[in-house]
């Protein structure tokens, strides 16, 4: 969904002044880019890479602790008296906010949670309750179990890859009106790219600076020609609107 302010995109397009921010974040948290994309003065346009759908709920299993790799795991879970570490301030904030009480966060990223795992939790103590997406926190379950803790990987939603880029996004491509687009996973960022080849938009990533929240999205946006590729200084979404700095006059 494109954001307000159509009447003055056609003027700056016209211009030469690109304005454009491709959001490829899924929900929940594009519309929150988007808004704070906009709130910068910036033509935020919607375009994530992956839908992501709860799987039917299920009865947790007793364990020391849950972990919770990503808001969407934190979202698709029902609330359990059960102390939860989640991957960053985000996933902590969405697992408060679905009634979870007793919350930490580690730094941002699977490395960051099994650190703060291993600091924190004992593997005597019992299992460790994975919520991840379907494909996901197979990496992060091993590190843990050679660190000791037996682990239950819990699958609480899939993530459904896009077929197509929305309307409003592939126009403002094809018009040379994006300045920049904004990444949170490898995966998301492969899908993105494979869109925009099959849109035959592969060349207008030259113009476009991409922003990642780390260094192996980074490195999977490599094989497409983008005119910069830039990282967050550390892997949170929030931190995407801010690498934008002013919009051109």
């Amino acid at each position: 969904m494109e954001r307000d302010g159509g009447g003055d995109r056609g003027r700056l397009a016209g211009a030469g002044i690109l304005t454009g921010v491709l959001i490829t974040r899924p929900e929940p948290g594009a519309a929150e880019t988007a808004d704070a994309c906009a709130a910068l003065g910036w033509d935020a346009m919607l375009a994530p890479s992956l839908v992501l759908r709860a799987t039917p709920p299920r009865r947790l299993p007793r364990a020391q602790a849950l972990l919770l790799a990503s808001r969407a795991a934190a979202r698709a879970l029902e609330p359990c008296p059960i102390p939860v570490l989640a991957v960053g301030d985000g996933t902590a904030t969405e697992a408060r906010a679905r009634g979870f009480t007793d919350v930490r966060a580690a730094d941002g990223d699977a490395a960051a949670l099994a650190d703060a795992a291993t600091r924190i939790l004992d593997p005597a103590a019992g299992p460790l309750l994975l919520a991840v997406g379907r494909g996901y926190g197979a990496e992060l379950a091993s590190t843990l179990r050679e660190r000791g803790f037996r682990v239950i990987r819990r699958i609480a939603y899939a993530a459904v890859p896009a077929t197509f880029l929305p309307a409003p996004a592939l126009a403002a491509l094809r018009e040379g009106r994006v300045a920049a687009a904004l990444f949170t996973s490898p995966r998301g960022a492969r899908i993105t790219l494979a869109l925009l080849r099959r849109a035959g938009l592969a060349n207008a990533t030259r113009t476009i600076r991409a922003i990642a929240i780390s260094p192996r999205i980074a490195e999977a946006l490599a094989a497409l020609p983008w005119a910069a590729i830039d990282t967050t200084a550390r892997p949170d979404p929030a931190l995407l609107p801010g690498c934008l700095g002013p919009p051109p006059a």
